[in-house]
């Protein structure tokens, strides 16, 4: 009778927890998405403001050089067409509504449609930004969480000091001297581009070779704040109760590390990929440029030397989702790894 009544409720107690906070998880994302409807709008507000208030005149950007020998007319005719000198709301509405439609506007530094610069580029950036951030974690769950159980140590002491010394250094001096060691002075890696001067096509072998060095440099970047997160959470979690009532349980050190300890400093952990992801996307930027990649982060400076509103206003709207898609994906996840955690709230 006493064994089994525990067992047998949450037995029915289950599905209706699921039902609870699968609706749970509706409700923080309908929260969130009313939250991301006033970001988005003053994002976008702030970028066309900017973009109104530039003296550079849109129709001579976008003649470029025939800018010098076109005549007067035709700037004007093209003043007209883009409606240049409508009053701003109506120019505002204007631009939200093409983008809503999924017209991103004319990049003037690339001379060709904002979408397509994004479709061409995103895929690049993702892929850089995803295989560093999943670099990032691995070794920082694996050296934090050895640090935090030698905690005092050799190498707790010789990691904190690298991680302090490595957390200090500008992303892009990092990847200037990988380039002079690895690529100039070794010759083990090449120094930039996505593939070879003599490729005729795009091998995943080569990408991946040339990918090594930038990918590298940003998860180095990256790295120290969580491997000290993970540390000083994994050393704190190592005191809790129910860890030391495993270890009194004679439990292997490994079970009682990587099964207990770490378990719970995850939680945490996980509010912190998602609150520090633009600096990460912001970390992608200098990276591309410094390594000539066919990235947004490059297009994105081009864009900001060229005065290219179009393509800065579309590639920062694309951030700020980005952003807030993490933020939301961080909240589900923290829920789904705790069921402490209400949802409905």
């Amino acid at each position: 009778m006493t064994t089994s009544a525990p067992t047998a409720a949450p037995a029915k107690a289950t599905p209706r927890r699921r039902t609870r906070r699968l609706a749970g998880a509706g409700a923080v994302v309908r929260r969130r998405l009313l939250v991301a409807v006033p970001i988005l709008a003053a994002t976008s507000v702030g970028m066309f403001t900017l973009g109104a208030a530039s003296p550079i005149d849109p129709a001579q950007q976008y003649a470029g050089a025939a800018a010098f020998t076109t005549s007067e007319e035709n700037l004007a005719q093209i003043r007209a067409n883009w409606g240049v000198d409508d009053p701003l709301p109506v120019q505002y509405l204007r631009w939200v509504g093409n983008l809503l439609q999924g017209d991103l506007g004319w990049s003037t530094s690339r001379h060709e449609p904002v979408t397509s610069v994004l479709a061409a580029r995103a895929g690049w950036t993702l892929l850089l930004v995803g295989a560093a951030l999943a670099l990032v974690l691995v070794a920082s769950l694996l050296l934090g969480t050895l640090a935090a159980y030698r905690r005092g140590g050799w190498f707790d002491r010789a990691l904190r000091a690298t991680a302090y010394a490595v957390q200090s250094m500008p992303v892009f001096w990092i990847g200037l001297a990988a380039i002079a060691l690895f690529a100039l002075t070794l010759g083990w890696l090449p120094a930039g581009g996505l593939t070879d001067i003599t490729a005729t096509g795009t091998d995943p072998a080569d990408v991946a070779r040339h990918l090594i060095l930038p990918v590298g440099v940003l998860a180095v970047a990256q790295t120290p704040w969580f491997v000290l997160f993970i540390r000083d959470a994994v050393a704190d979690s190592l005191r809790d109760d129910h860890v030391l009532a495993a270890r009194a349980r004679g439990l292997p050190g490994r079970t009682v590390l990587f099964g207990h300890a770490l378990r719970t400093a995850l939680l945490p952990f996980l509010t912190l990929v998602g609150t520090h992801l633009p600096e990460l996307i912001g970390g992608a930027v200098l990276v591309e440029t410094v390594f000539s990649l066919p990235g947004l982060g490059a297009v994105t400076v081009q864009g900001a030397l060229g005065s290219d509103f179009p393509l800065l206003a579309a590639t920062t709207l694309a951030t700020t989702v980005v952003v807030l898609a993490a933020n939301l994906g961080t909240d589900l996840a923290y829920a789904a790894a705790d069921p402490r955690v209400r949802l409905d709230d």
